[in-house]
């Protein structure tokens, strides 16, 4: 597998009333296959959302946009671009950050959330938003080190933050 220049290609989702912004860092190769965040069927982010939450995991992606929006969730990424290999976060070369900014700007979201460490440290530094970012476990199928049960305790601040 050879590094390749990535471009993000999938839109944010969120309206006017999101008031939660969750940030992974890149669409992985499956994501932009599938056309939606998360979409690797190992990666537990849906999972785990519906389990804090106490719904039916959505399966299409219209329910998953609409899983979102119930929860005045919006949903995207740090970077806007960047040199990759793979779905390794860890070979990410020449980030180019999204303007979260402007994102912020047309909804009611007063809380950042990024899922994982790269995601993390791109959103510090290449997104130059004015809110600060709250860490959260990556889902990705290789976290194994974090249990689902983990995730589930983690992400919950999720549900009790603006319910």
């Amino acid at each position: 597998m050879e590094e390749q220049f990535i471009e993000h290609t999938l839109p944010p989702v969120y309206d006017a009333h999101s008031k939660i912004l969750i940030l992974g860092t890149m669409p992985s190769p499956k994501s932009r296959e599938t056309g939606f965040y998360y979409g690797h069927p190992q990666n537990r982010f849906w999972k785990v959302l519906a389990a804090v939450f106490d719904e039916p995991c959505p399966q299409t992606i219209e329910q998953k946009k609409a899983f979102c929006l119930y929860h005045h969730i919006a949903l995207w990424d740090t970077l806007k671009s960047c040199r990759i290999l793979g779905a390794s976060d860890a070979t990410i070369k020449e980030p180019v950050g999204n303007d979260i900014r402007s994102l912020l700007e047309k909804t009611q979201i007063k809380r950042v959330y990024v899922t994982g460490r790269k995601a993390e440290q791109f959103y510090k530094e290449c997104c130059h938003a004015p809110l600060p970012c709250i860490y959260l476990p990556s889902p990705s199928p290789a976290n194994r080190a974090v249990s689902f049960e983990q995730l589930k305790q983690d992400y919950t601040c999720l549900r009790d933050d603006f319910c």
